[in-house]
Formats: C-alpha cells, structure tokens, sequence
C-alpha cells in the first residue's frame, strides 16, 4: 500500500546528519580527508544569473534542466546528460538534435570570458571544405548545382536581405552558410535532418533560414532574373529562325510537383493523370511558366491545384490577365500544347483527326517551340531535386520555394551552368486532348495561314532546327 507525501513526511529521515562543526568532524572521520571534508562543508557561492537552457540528450525522456555554465568554463566541455528529447518534423523542430555529438561550445554572454549559456556544439566540417577555397570547384558543383562564381554572385545580391548582426549570446550564422543551407536543400531535396548535418546547425534553424533566402530570392532577384521580353524583337527573331513561325514571344508549358496530401481541400489537390500513370493516389501543385528561346523563365505562376486543367489555370494567371486579356500581346504568339485554348496571342496545335500535311508540318514546328519550355522544365527538375520528390514544404510556403527555384534556374541557364548528366530527369507529357477549344475565330483564320506558310517554306527547303 502506497504512502502519501504527508505519511511519509512524518515518518522522518532514515538517518539524521550531524549539524555545524560536528557535521565537518563526522565528514573528516568518514573520509579521512580534511581538505575533501571542508570541500564538502563549504557554502556553495550565488551565482551571477540564472538561464533556462532545455539541453537535449536522451529522445526517450522528457523535461528540462536549469544549467549555469562555470566560470571561465572553455568551450568543448563534456555536459550533463539532461532529460529532454527532440524530434524533426517539415514545420522545424527544436535545435537541439541527439543524433550529434554531446560536446556543447559556449556562446558568449560577454566579451570579458564570464559566464556564459552553453549552447550545442554541432559538426560542420563538410561545410567547412564546401567554404574553404581549396575545395574543387567540380565537388563545389556537384553539390550546389552551380558554379562557385554563380553561387559567389547570388550572396553578394542577397546580403543585404538575408544577414543578421551579432547578438550578445551568439554569433550570426554568415550569409554565405545562409545561403548554402538554402541551395543545398533545394539541389538535393534531403530531409531537414540531413541538412542539420551537413551545416552543423539545428533542425528548426535549417527550416527557417530556407524559408527565409527563399524569400529573399522572391524579394530581391526575381524582379531582375524573371522579366518579360521588352522589346520582344531579339526573342521572336530566335524563335522564328528555330522554327519559321513569325512573332513567337516564348513557348508555355504547365507541369506539376508531387504533395503530401493536404488536410483541408484534398480532393482540389488530387491530380487523376498522375494517379492514372503512376498506379499510385498522387497529390500536386501546378507551375504553369513562359520561356525565352534560351529556356529561361519570363513568366511563372506557382500553386493551383493538381486537379485544376492547363487552361483552368491559365485563366487564372497574371499572364492571362494582365498581358493577354488586356490586349498587350496584339501582334504576338505564345506557343502552348494541346490542353490549352487557342485564343487571339496564344498558338496551340491541330488535334482533329484526318489532318492536312499543312497542318502536320504545322504540328511539328508548334511541337519543336513548345519544346524548349518542357526542356526548361525538365533542366529545373533535374537541378533541383526537392521538386522530383513529394515536398515536406508547407503548401503555404511551397508558391516562395518554386518561384525561388525558378528565379535560380535562370541565373544558373545565363551564366552557363549546365545541369550533369547523372541529375537527367525526365518529363512525361499527358495524352492529347481529343480537341482544344477555339476562342477566337479570327485566331483560327491566322493559324491556318501560318500552317499554309510553313507548308511551302519546308516544300522550298527553308532550314528550320524543328523539321522532322
């Protein structure tokens, strides 16, 4: 039978100690030791200040500890085993990670060597080589993706976006180390807890500062790296000596990146085709983007859901809406696929049966510019492995993740970083639809003549980099 606290507190001590000088003869008579005894005795001094820190150790043990680092106590102490345990999760988790070493460093509370908060000591010696400018520039590359010179340019642009200053318990983490956490998670798509790793830094600390250059990214170099050709000339020139089609602007084309299923909205984000193909129940978000003739992004939009068609979501674009609705596309060509409507600016292939040879050759040459836009998609996919894998981003966050991967995608194609071979990805395209819908018949009229074009410039051998 168990004994309440009060029960107990009146049975007394199992043994009493002796108090004052008699404690320090009892003590020195037990040990033999008078300097261990007066050691014991001796009053313990107040600390200076007293700091919370939750040290993480054991995961099957829960709580948390108060500790007070020494005085003149040097990094690199073994601590105490404390009773707290700490789990990763996609929204961040805490920093204390017990898979690293229990070694802690201490962050200074002071400049004059007090005491200080003991803080988590992490390894970082993989980024320490990435860092070091004696690291080879093809390992640099195949980690990050890009050149040491491109990744040097995209600091320097986000520096002043993305640095913090110095506090009194810790030193900022560098802008370079910032942004390589960032890159290095959107090049290898690896958990967070892997890229705590690599970088020596904390879970939650990983998860917030992708977030955050993301951001930065959206913020600072999208504004510069994704703009619409103006004066479009250069760009219909390319497209046109590439496929004989005149005022050709950029090639569209709509892919999807794979989800875990959302709680709210399920069936929105339910892609049948993917599901279809793949024998697997497939969740995703739309990227629906324009290229140049290099295959550098113009225009995106990112985040409709999976179950939404190639034109539902054009009309849902600022590409539609501010551009094509509002008439500044007179005169020009967008060249889409088959699951998009031909309209007045956009150009979209014959999918009827029974078709002229006209229209054939048409299809190709339409096929051949349509192309350089799924290239760029399959080159992004391919530089950017957290997009060939269902993302542990939050949906809320995800429209900030691929739009930055975007804006990076288009600074690695102009600065001439090709994608390695052993990161090909490939794309599948969906079947054709049986018929796109038509909603301009002065659009139907123009496309027959172009077809009509194509068919006696390909029958007078005009080159073309698209004919079959």
């Amino acid at each position: 039978m168990s004994t309440s606290y009060t029960e107990a507190a009146q049975l007394g001590p199992f043994f009493d100690l002796p108090a004052g000088d008699d404690l320090t003869s009892w003590f020195t008579h037990l040990c033999e030791d008078q300097a261990a005894a007066a050691a014991f005795t001796a009053p313990a001094p107040a600390p200076a200040f007293e700091a919370p820190l939750l040290a993480m150790a054991d995961p099957r043990k829960r709580g948390a500890e108060y500790q007070l680092a020494p005085e003149g106590e040097s990094s690199g102490v073994k601590r105490q085993r404390s009773p707290t345990s700490s789990r990763e999760n996609s929204g961040g988790s805490n920093d204390g990670d017990h898979e690293h070493s229990s070694a802690i460093v201490v962050a200074g509370a002071g400049r004059g060597g007090g005491r200080r908060l003991w803080v988590k000591e992490r390894d970082h010696e993989w980024w320490d080589r990435m860092n070091s400018p004696a690291c080879p520039e093809e390992e640099f590359r195949r980690a990050f993706r890009m050149s040491r010179a491109t990744f040097e340019a995209v600091c320097e642009e986000l520096g002043a976006a993305v640095a913090k200053e110095d506090t009194m318990l810790r030193a900022a983490i560098p802008v370079r180390q910032r942004v390589a956490v960032c890159i290095w998670r959107l090049a290898t798509g690896e958990p967070l807890r892997l890229v705590s790793k690599r970088f020596g830094l904390g879970i939650s600390t990983c998860h917030k500062l992708v977030l955050e250059v993301c951001a930065a990214i959206k913020a600072v170099l999208m504004p510069k790296a994704v703009q619409w050709p103006e004066p479009a000339a250069d760009v219909a020139s390319q497209f046109e000596s590439a496929s004989g089609i005149a005022n050709v602007v950029g090639a569209m084309y709509t892919t999807h990146i794979p989800i875990i299923a959302p709680k709210a909205n399920v069936a929105a984000y339910y892609n049948r085709r993917h599901t279809e193909r793949n024998q697997k129940t497939s969740y995703s978000i739309t990227v629906q983007g324009v290229v140049d003739a290099a295959g550098a992004f113009t225009d995106v939009c990112i985040g409709w859901p999976g179950s939404m068609s190639d034109a539902d979501v054009l009309d849902r674009s600022a590409l539609y809406a501010q551009r094509g609705a509002a008439g500044r596309l007179q005169g020009q060509w967008v060249v889409g696929g088959a699951g998009y409507p031909l309209m007045d600016w956009l150009l979209v292939p014959y999918t009827h049966q029974n078709m002229t040879w006209a229209q054939h050759v048409f299809n190709e040459r339409v096929d051949g510019v349509r192309g350089v836009a799924r290239d760029a998609f399959r080159r992004l996919k391919a530089r950017w492995g957290c997009l060939q894998k269902r993302t542990e981003v939050k949906l809320q966050d995800l429209p900030v993740v691929l739009g930055a991967c975007c804006v990076l995608h288009n600074i690695c194609e102009r600065a001439g970083d090709a994608v390695d071979a052993d990161n090909a990805y490939q794309i599948f395209d969906d079947d054709m639809v049986a018929d796109n819908p038509v909603r301009s018949q002065a659009a139907v009229a123009a496309r027959d003549e172009i077809a009509h074009n194509l068919l006696h410039r390909n029958s007078a051998g005009a080159p073309g980099f698209f004919l079959k």
